[in-house]
Formats: structure tokens, C-alpha cells, sequence
């Protein structure tokens, strides 16, 4: 069964993922902070947040080209673009068509989890607002049901639950408008994802929706580009390594308080060729294809993110699989 599948809704919605882009200061613990350089926003995107002064007291940021590698020198990947960078120190250690902009799929379930996760701790109790009921699908979360929401990002994000994503979304509003009174009713977590690609500096990535669904059959829901998704998956990684915790599990079986129960199955086939995997994340639509980014420890206490985007259903996990032996074999 596809992960995703269709939104009903037929006309597009514009949003900005801002006017900067982000730099990486690294260090030799593998611990990070973010810079900003001014950047153009996309032609296609429409600005909708105006980017706030840049402080004086920023610093300049750390650029790596790609370095030749013969681990990567016989790479040849289904998918249109894909970015392989070292977290220690920031090394490219491969890249293909790594600014190209293309359709995210419920990778932007990532930034979802990020800005619901700023307001709903993961043991506050929610009540589900509406039911999720998937045709085929064992993660039901049904309305009424009393769970506690770290429960919901790890169900939402390992099963790719879009109604997980929509349940999540509405229960964070009020709080995110409370910590963010520009963002707009209704649209608040939504209105933080774009805000983080912003502030994160991923010129090539913005929302439409929250959970990555296809708008209609000629308009995804969100896009990006591979180096933006290698940033991203960077940055949640090392700061909110908790939130994505689950997403490194096969399978789990969740109860929520009031005893209702739910199985969750990964929807990365890649997992078990993944030894020392942090977070993970998978997405596929008709527009985008099939997309993977996962981090993972190609050597003791040393992170690596792999990205693919643009493949297939099926050709994401092989694709994955080529460059984390790469990467491996290239950091031994």
C-alpha cells in the first residue's frame, strides 16, 4: 500500500521558506550552531515572512566542497538527488543534483514534529480530536481516545500517519500561537514549519501542509532539496535526538491511557542495513516518488546524514543502502 496517498483539495497554497540559508560551525565533539548568509528566496515561492535584521554578532560560516572519495566513485542511485554529509566536520562526501528542489513527501513530517514538539511535552495527555482510520492500516488512532503525545509524534512519525500529522498539527495551534502571536489561526504549526526552514536557512524548502500529502495530482505539499533535508535531519538530530527516537525501531505496540491499543509499523525496509541509525525518515507520493534521510553513526561517536530524494517505491531503500556503505567504508 502506498504511504501516502492523494489530497483532495485541488488548488495550491503558496508559502515562503524564507530569504537565508544555513551555515554550520562545527567542532571536534560533533556539536553544532547555526550561522546565516542572506540568500535570494526561490523565484516559485512567494515571500510570506519578512526575515528579521541580521545580528551584527553572527558569524561567517564554514563551507566544504565534496571530497573525492573512492567509496562513493561507483555510486549509481535511482534516485534525481541525494547529499551525503559528514556531521563531525561538515564534509560533503557525496552529492547529486544537491539544490534541485524537489517534492518532500511526508519527510515534511520531520519539521512537523519539530514545532508541535516546542509546545506538547511528551508526557502531556491529549485527546484525539477526530478519528484516523486508515483502510489497511493498524495505527488507528481513534477520537476520543486519551494518549500521551510523545505516543503520537512516535506512532506519527515511524508509520508515517498523515492523520497522526493532522491530529498533531490542531492540538499544537493555540499553544503555537501563544508562543508565536504572528503565526495565523488554525495554520500555526504549519506557519512554525516554514518559520524553521527560515530560520534554518533551507531556501529550497516550504510547506504546504503538515504532513506532506500531494495538494492534487499536479501539486505536492511540500518541497525542498536534498542538501536543505541533510541540514534539517542534522540539526534535529543533534538538538531533538528524543523526538526521533522511535523512528530507529521496526515495530512497537503503543496503549493509550484510556486502553486503547495501536501497532506501529517502520516504514523505512532499510532499518535493518542501517547499523547505528539515530532517526530516520521515509516518504512517497506519485509526485515525489520515493524519498529517505536517515543519520547514523558510520563509526563510533561519528554521525552521518544520507539523503535520497526522487527515486522509487522501492529504489529509495537500495539507493540508502549504497551510500551508508559508502559512507561507512569511507570513514574506516
Amino acid at each position: 500500500m502506498p504511504e501516502e496517498t492523494k489530497h483532495p483539495l485541488d488548488s495550491p497554497r503558496a508559502r515562503a521558506a524564507g530569504a537565508t540559508a544555513l551555515g554550520l560551525m562545527f567542532v571536534a565533539s560533533g556539536f553544532f550552531t547555526a550561522s546565516y548568509l542572506q540568500h535570494t528566496p526561490p523565484a516559485q515561492v512567494a515571500t510570506e515572512h519578512t526575515p528579521t535584521q541580521q545580528s551584527a554578532a553572527v558569524a561567517a560560516t564554514l563551507q566544504f566542497a565534496p571530497v573525492p572519495d573512492e567509496a562513493f566513485a561507483s555510486i549509481s542511485l535511482i534516485g534525481k538527488a541525494a547529499y551525503v554529509m559528514d556531521i563531525t566536520d561538515g564534509r560533503v562526501l557525496y552529492q547529486l543534483n544537491p539544490d534541485a528542489q524537489l517534492s518532500l513527501a511526508s519527510i515534511t513530517k520531520v519539521p512537523m514534529a519539530l514545532a508541535v514538539a516546542e509546545v506538547l511535552a511528551s508526557d502531556m495527555q491529549i485527546v484525539i480530536p477526530e478519528d484516523t482510520a486508515t483502510p489497511g492500516r493498524d495505527e488507528r488512532l481513534a477520537q476520543g481516545d486519551v494518549w500521551y503525545a510523545g505516543d503520537v509524534i512516535d506512532l506519527t512519525l515511524t508509520a508515517s500517519s498523515n492523520g497522526g500529522a493532522e491530529v498533531l498539527a490542531k492540538i499544537a495551534d493555540e499553544p503555537l500561537r501563544m508562543k508565536y502571536p504572528q503565526a495565523p489561526r488554525g495554520q500555526a504549526t504549519l506557519w512554525r514549519m516554514n518559520d524553521l526552514a527560515r530560520q534554518l536557512g533551507l531556501t529550497k524548502t516550504y510547506f504546504l501542509n503538515v504532513s506532506g500529502l500531494d495538494e492534487s495530482t499536479t501539486q505536492s505539499g511540500a518541497f525542498g532539496s536534498a542538501h536543505d533535508v541533510a541540514i534539517l535531519f542534522s540539526y534535529a538530530s543533534m538538538h531533538f535526538h528524543d523526538v526521533f527516537s522511535a523512528t530507529t525501531k521496526p515495530s512497537f505496540s503503543l496503549t493509550s491511557i484510556n486502553g486503547a491499543t495501536a501497532y506501529v509499523v517502520n516504514t523505512d525496509r532499510a532499518l535493518d542495513a542501517i547499523p547505528g541509525i539515530i532517526m530516520g525518515k521515509t516518504g512517497y507520493t506519485d509526485l515525489a516518488g520515493g524519498n529517505l534521510a536517515v543519520v547514523f553513526d558510520a563509526a563510533p561517536n561519528h554521525p552521518v546524514v544520507a539523503v535520497v530524494l526522487g527515486s522509487t517505491e522501492q529504489g529509495r531503500f537500495e539507493d540508502i543502502k549504497k551510500l551508508v556503505n559508502a559512507a561507512r567504508e569511507s570513514t574506516h
